[in-house]
């Protein structure tokens, strides 16, 4: 009888977290007429300082003779796109805060056709991408003055991703959409709009109050709540939806931040369990996107250990009638790329509430060799564990027409 393990097979992966750069012509060519004057245009500046603070914020300035970057300049903005945001194809160590041009990205991050072959090239079959110069829920739209031509914009940052980003992919490139951040009503129609025509993926804040937005807990994005489960939309929160990173201090490194990155998706996550909004929308599915998955066995056995023991006067007993865990093992998927605690922890987080992302072109990204970096990872999972966390479980969560 032969007892050694077998060999560990991946099968093809579906991302759910990716990014996509938005290609120069977007809002030109997706405003409508009235607006297009007024709309994000892409233009090639000379950067002189760039410094980042926080967030989506940072210091810069700008110098005709300095590196040249595309830039997207709308209102009184103007986003320079960064190599570290479109790395993929650099070393390593040349995966910098540092100006980029489309000429120089790989075509991957902003064509749709080359961005299959780089899938390909990775083994992944269906990727679920989120914007770069909107932000990862939509905050540059709300942070516009203009309103009306805020939601001109989101609407056509939809419509683009549904049908030119997507559109031509065969249902591998999956649409996750965008909402008018400042108006909840409004945002229940996008989602009504868009899932018509078959998307079942929208971004929202980890943090709302950080945007200066009505907390989950005011009952204010309810409209929103019930769209989702109404037209099974998956509500996802990426890192840094909230425009605020976790820091120690403002002149600690940048990598303090990102080693404390998933501080937000725990507080996110604990506020739903709190909060009621997965009691009173049973069919509402979230999904928390580039936040690992090791720390939530710790934060499943304290939302437990505190409903229990301090429910009465911690205002959760007449809202909350189980205990925490049992609305995340319902209604709540965790996100990885890298790992190994996580999955040595699959017994308790549960097998069928994991997905796998790449994070393509973002320097976290595993590509080209997440195949590899996954073979590693998931040596000594049952088969069918591996098949769930790194396919099945995304076609479950996101309504996929694959097998």
């Amino acid at each position: 009888m032969n007892s050694e393990p077998q060999p560990t097979e991946i099968p093809k992966i579906i991302s759910v977290d990716d990014h996509v750069v938005e290609p120069a012509h977007l809002w030109e060519t997706w405003l409508p007429e009235k607006f297009k004057e007024r709309g994000p245009h892409a233009e090639r500046r000379g950067i002189g300082a760039m410094r980042h603070i926080g967030g989506g914020t940072y210091e810069q300035s700008f110098d005709d003779a300095g590196p040249q970057a595309d830039c997207w300049v709308y209102e009184d903005l103007v986003y320079i796109n960064k190599r570290h945001v479109a790395s993929v194809g650099f070393d390593r160590d040349d995966m910098s805060m540092s100006p980029i041009t489309y000429d120089e990205m790989r075509p991957g991050c902003y064509d749709p056709k080359a961005r299959l072959a780089d899938m390909d090239l990775n083994w992944v079959e269906a990727s679920l991408c989120f914007p770069t110069f909107p932000r990862f829920c939509g905050q540059t739209f709300l942070e516009a003055k203009d309103r009306e031509l805020a939601l001109a914009c989101v609407k056509a940052y939809n419509d683009w991703m549904v049908e030119e980003w997507c559109g031509d992919s065969k249902g591998r490139l999956i649409p996750l959409t965008l909402i008018p951040l400042w108006d909840a009503e409004l945002a229940a129609k996008e989602v009504h709009r868009n899932a018509e025509r078959g998307v079942r993926a929208v971004c929202f804040s980890e943090i709302p109050p950080h945007l200066g937005l009505p907390s989950i807990h005011s009952g204010e994005w309810d409209p929103f709540f019930v769209a989702c489960a109404e037209t099974n939309t998956v509500v996802n929160m990426h890192i840094g939806s909230s425009s605020k990173m976790p820091a120690t201090s403002v002149d600690a490194p940048a990598a303090v931040s990102a080693t404390l990155s998933f501080n937000n998706a725990m507080a996110s996550l604990t506020d739903f369990l709190f909060s009621g909004v997965l009691v009173r929308y049973p069919t509402l599915r979230l999904a928390y996107s580039e936040g690992q998955i090791g720390w939530l066995p710790y934060v499943l056995e304290r939302a437990d250990a505190v409903w229990e023991d301090h429910r009465a006067w911690g205002g959760v007993a007449d809202i909350v009638p189980e205990p925490p865990s049992t609305y995340f093992h319902r209604q709540v998927w965790g996100c990885f790329f890298k790992d190994f605690h996580g999955l040595q922890s699959l017994d308790v987080i549960g097998e069928d509430r994991v997905t796998f992302e790449t994070d393509y072109p973002h320097t976290d990204s595993t590509w080209p060799d997440t195949k590899i970096i996954a073979e590693k990872m998931m040596h000594g999972l049952s088969q069918e564990t591996i098949n769930k966390v790194v396919r099945e479980n995304a076609i479950e969560l996101y309504s996929l027409d694959l097998k």
